[in-house]
């Protein structure tokens, strides 16, 4: 009872996740169908029996139709449907629903397209106590994707932004990312749904649509680590997080240097070195991992590890690596544009002209929204081959400066953390050199050219990295 009290006097709310189909699951009614009179008067009555339980209860996170979960497409229903159906449940309460966009299903269709084509048909149609919880990019927390194009499209809902702070793709606990900077990039793309200076982080804090709820989330990691987050700087996201929660305007600097010197030291020998690393380290992984707009190529079942060649027979086709990167004998990328899926045109003027283009695309998502000849000349003069080899050998050459500038701080840190933080680095060092080798040893093959010969050699065979399966049954 003491901790309810102190949760209450804090503001902080409990939300509950809840499966789409618990009427049937739970109490054997006919079906979960959200226009069911029995159903709608099932989730009534659980609203008021969680209600007495807890009075400050917040409301309803809901994954409805989105990776094999149940929801109210199943009985031929919308996702309004759905959606209003548990908020009218929750309306008398003060309740909230938070209906996850994160919604795709085997078809033709462009993954990165279809919650923008699910979601704007309904918008205005939603109850006002629904917020539409859209992830930052369209794929699934990527190092790097280019800002969902949900947001600002919905112009009648609410929406809020999902991140992740759990690095489900950026090397788990292993590997030092530092993910202020990815928050920063999402929150502060301008959408120009508004016009110019439409950021996405004025959309979620209702600045431009003057939403009377707003909010903000991110997929958690607290484990049975007794630091709770396995890698001691995975707790800077945690931090980084929530003051860009109350504050988006914050720099990942500033964030890094009080983070630093509440968990460390405020001596700046350690502090400006150490803000470094953090300040890079979210573009190293990028670089190390898939550069360039790269996205998915991650192994099956637990992503952990690179497994570009993945072509899973049988199985979702937006599930294998090769349908994000489609390498050929002709370039490499996934096409975006008006001759490909045309996600670009789901993006405000002018930024579906700028992604159209090739020469206007930046060129850190260019493949992204381009496939793009092995031989196209980047900015820098390079061929796009040569670039994206710089680019691994880049991501290399940076976490092992982060190993010797770890190393020369040993006097300012206590040996557990010194220790656990520099074993992480060396197992990070090595991944890697595994990413750099799998995916520029697997693209030769369709390149035909040689790795350019100032930039460290590959010290694994093609073959022998295929045969890596790594033995885990979970990837949260």
């Amino acid at each position: 009872m003491s901790y309810l009290f102190y949760i209450f006097a804090y503001g902080i709310k409990v939300y509950l996740s809840v499966n789409f189909s618990s009427p049937k699951v739970l109490d054997g009614l006919e079906n979960s169908d959200p226009l069911n009179k029995n159903v709608q008067n099932w989730w009534k009555g659980k609203a008021s029996e969680i209600y007495k339980l807890i009075p400050d209860f917040g409301g309803f996170l809901v994954k409805a139709n989105s990776e094999g979960q149940p929801g109210p497409q199943d009985y031929g229903r919308t996702h309004a449907d759905g959606a209003n159906m548990m908020a009218d449940a929750l309306k008398p309460f003060g309740g909230l629903i938070m209906w996850r966009a994160f919604v795709y299903c085997p078809s033709k269709e462009d993954r990165a397209n279809q919650a923008y084509l699910e979601f704007v048909p309904l918008d205005g149609k939603f109850k006002d106590n629904v917020i539409i919880q859209i992830k930052n990019g369209p794929i699934d927390f990527q190092p790097r994707e280019a800002f969902n194009p949900l947001f600002g499209a919905l112009k009648k809902t609410p929406e809020m932004v999902e991140f992740q702070i759990t690095q489900e793709y950026l090397g788990f606990s292993n590997h030092l990312v530092y993910l202020a900077p990815l928050f920063k990039e999402n929150l502060d793309s301008d959408t120009c749904s508004f016009g110019k200076g439409s950021t996405i982080a004025k959309i979620t804090d209702g600045t431009l649509m003057k939403n009377k709820i707003t909010a903000i989330s991110a997929v958690a990691n607290i484990g049975e680590d007794t630091n709770w987050t396995g890698h001691h700087f995975a707790q800077a996201n945690w931090y980084a997080f929530g003051r860009l929660a109350w504050n988006h305007e914050l720099s990942s600097e500033q964030i890094a240097d009080e983070w630093l010197k509440m968990t460390f030291t405020d001596n700046q020998d350690f502090v400006k070195p150490v803000k470094e690393i953090m300040l890079s380290s979210c573009e190293t992984a990028v670089d190390y991992m898939k550069p360039l707009g790269l996205h998915h190529i991650f192994a099956s079942g637990h992503h952990y590890g690179p497994e570009p060649w993945g072509d899973y027979k049988g199985g979702r086709p937006d599930w294998s690596p090769i349908y994000y990167h489609k390498a050929d004998a002709n370039g490499v990328g996934f096409d975006r544009t008006k001759t490909g899926s045309n996600a670009v045109s789901l993006y405000f003027p002018p930024l579906n002209e700028t992604y159209e283009n090739i020469k206007t695309t930046p060129e850190n998502l260019i493949l992204w929204f381009h496939h793009v000849p092995w031989n196209y000349k980047m900015k820098d003069g390079k061929t796009l081959w040569e670039e994206l080899c710089f680019k691994y050998d880049t991501g290399v050459k940076n976490v092992r400066d982060y190993q010797k500038t770890w190393d020369k701080l040993q006097t300012y840190v206590d040996q557990e953390r010194f220790k656990s933080v520099q074993s992480r680095l060396k197992i990070q060092a090595k991944d890697a050199v595994w990413w750099k080798d799998a995916c520029l040893l697997y693209f030769q093959t369709f390149s035909k050219q040689p790795i350019p010969y100032d930039i460290e050699r590959p010290i694994h065979e093609l073959d022998d990295l295929k045969k890596i399966k790594l033995n885990m049954g979970h990837h949260n």
